[in-house]
């Protein structure tokens, strides 16, 4: 699989050179190439070569902000749909060169205009660090737009933890300012508005689980839109087995949740394999459960994380009994690498924890 970074190689940088130099003849394909994939290119990952591109884009486009944006306002007219998978450069371009007071508003304008294109949501957050108050009133009002994409900004810009981007340590302190925009888009009817309104409450639920439980209280049973957005941005507080938000969805105490048969395929398995464990639960009454399993990780240090993984919710009627089998891979992928010693499964329904097995995992098979 193409690595992240490689969509900018060669030829999609010249095609983009060449794309300017149609609307701005002066622009300079050749030395703006050079300049840009030079000595450290290969060695940058993909942040890294997004912010030498919109770097290097500053050296070749006129000084005069406002014209260099007029330039690339004709770029993304003339190839929106190839700037949907290459063109997040063009909103760092603004982050770069745009913070001044004398050009906030042909920032804030530019931002809007790329963001359906690609996504602004790490370039406004600078302007929210220098002018949270101000920045924070134009992110409400993006957050009435009729666009889909500018709504989403509004949400997806200000979550205090979006990945790959500065942390908001404000918002991660008090996130009181990111509130009315998430009362505003809580039965937004775009999906992907919904998903980052629900990713910005996870964001939230980690250093305000009381706030957002009392969200979701609020929230749950008045609109279907909304009630996708609270399930889904309570998650971590569901894996951690908050008894407030559990019992917002129906899952209730274990206790009438007998789990038997629990069982490890092998007691050991090497590095690259899967582990298949297999169990039986039985409800006394009619109930819900929320069924998960911890995976006890060996870190390279020799000591233990967990990981909680989703099997399945489900109602079960009085006297009901449903077996399960999993299997749960320790193959190396790129955001895990598996080191070899005792590893453990834990079985957890409505967040408490009733079986626990251990295993070995050994290197690899010769």
């Amino acid at each position: 699989m193409e690595a992240l970074k490689d969509r900018y190689n060669h030829e999609s940088l010249r095609e983009l050179a060449l794309d300017i130099q149609s609307v701005y003849n002066a622009f300079q394909v050749d030395e703006f190439l050079k300049s840009t994939m030079d000595e450290t290119w290969d060695d940058l990952e993909f942040k890294g070569r997004v912010y030498q591109i919109s770097v290097n884009l500053g050296k070749y486009l006129p000084s005069d902000y406002g014209e260099a944006l007029s330039i690339i306002d004709k770029v993304v007219m003339n190839y929106g749909s190839w700037l949907d998978a290459y063109g997040c450069f063009f909103p760092v371009f603004v982050e770069l060169y745009g913070q001044d007071e004398m050009n906030w508003d042909l920032s804030i304008g530019a931002l809007e205009r790329y963001t359906p294109y690609a996504s602004s949501e790490g370039a406004v957050r600078p302007f929210i660090l220098k002018h949270e108050e101000r920045m924070m009133a134009q992110m409400y009002a993006w957050s009435k737009h009729e666009n889909e994409h500018i709504r989403r900004l509004s949400s997806e810009g200000c979550r205090p933890q979006l990945p790959w981007t500065q942390a908001l340590n404000s918002f991660k302190k008090d996130p009181t300012p990111i509130l009315p925009i998430l009362e505003q888009l809580k039965t937004d009817p775009s999906p992907h508005v919904r998903r980052s309104v629900a990713n910005n409450l996870n964001d939230i639920s980690k250093t305000h689980p009381d706030l957002v439980a009392k969200l979701a209280k609020d929230w749950y049973g008045k609109n279907e839109h909304t009630n996708w957005i609270v399930k889904h941005g309570c998650r971590t507080l569901l894996k951690k087995g908050n008894r407030e938000v559990l019992a917002i969805f129906g899952f209730q105490d274990a206790a009438s949740i007998d789990v038997t048969d629990f069982a490890l395929e092998a007691a050991s398995i090497s590095l690259g394999e899967d582990i298949t464990f297999s169990f039986t639960i039985s409800a006394q009454e009619a109930t819900k459960a929320r069924l998960e399993y911890g995976i006890d990780y060996v870190k390279s240090n020799g000591k233990r994380n967990r990981k909680i993984f989703q099997i399945s919710e489900v109602s079960l009627k009085e006297n009901e009994k449903k077996p399960y089998i999993k299997k749960h891979s320790f193959a190396d992928v790129s955001t895990r690498k598996h080191y070899p010693g005792t590893h453990s499964i834990t079985l957890i329904v409505n967040g408490v924890e009733c079986r626990k097995l251990d295993f070995e995992l050994g290197t690899v098979r010769k």
